[in-house]
């Protein structure tokens, strides 16, 4: 049994199915990709997984439990935290004091050393104190994830968290993401980044008009004729 577990989920807004009877596990000790086009339904998919937006069926399981009568604050008790597309931060707040705030959310939040250690752990230690304002988008996306840590979850959402990033910081992210996943902790990794992706993924879903189209390794879905014809084709290619 997967930690998080995913099965059935459907969406509609009004007429329009955004998901479509979808299943997707994101495991300890393992980073999962999710891919697909602009509209394709992922972020939407990570709204019903933690509760933002109640699906019209299915269900999502953490460790077992059902989750569907939990508030998104009782979900990050139980170990769950994410990443959004559009940031949410408080700006005015310096980057210490952000993930301080969001550490209180479990009883075992990281405070003082640990959170210091958190943020020079996603490479911002040289601006621990400066106002998130004053940051650019790429390093504001790290304070995010900052502030997810602070957390101590057991599954991480990030909804693509390397918008903003040059190649370097990149890199480093790419390789958190597998430290994270070393030390047991779920990754589930909605991305735009093809190559980051493809390195650090262990298993790779593909979204496309609300439905899973293919799922695999790297290898499987670099030449899965479905996903290259619907998100993947020059993108491949150039690289």
């Amino acid at each position: 049994m997967a930690l998080l577990e995913c099965r059935d989920i459907t969406v509609r807004f009004g007429g329009h199915v955004a998901l479509d009877d979808v299943d997707i596990d994101a495991d300890r000790g393992l980073v999962t990709g999710l891919i697909g086009p602009n509209g394709a339904g992922k972020t939407t998919l990570f709204n019903a997984v933690c509760g933002l937006l109640s699906p019209a069926s299915g269900r999502v399981r953490l460790d077992g439990r059902d989750l569907r009568s939990l508030a998104p604050y009782r979900r990050a008790r139980l170990g769950m935290a994410r990443t959004f597309q559009r940031l949410e931060l408080f700006a005015l707040l310096t980057v210490r004091e952000n993930v301080m705030v969001a550490g209180e959310v479990r009883r075992n939040y990281a405070k003082g050393d640990q959170v210091t250690e958190i943020i020079e752990r996603v490479g911002l230690g040289d601006r621990i104190d400066d106002r998130v304002d004053e940051l650019p988008t790429g390093q504001a996306r790290l304070v995010e994830i900052a502030r997810a840590l602070a957390t101590r979850p057991r599954v991480l959402l990030l909804d693509e968290p390397a918008s903003g990033l040059d190649d370097r910081e990149t890199d480093q992210l790419g390789a958190l993401l597998r430290s994270l996943a070393h030390e047991g902790m779920a990754v589930l990794l909605v991305e735009h980044d093809v190559q980051l992706v493809m390195e650090v993924c262990d298993l790779i879903h593909v979204l496309d008009f609300g439905r899973i189209i293919a799922a695999g390794d790297a290898q499987s879905i670099r030449t899965d004729e479905a996903v290259l014809s619907a998100y993947l084709g020059s993108s491949l290619e150039a690289r």
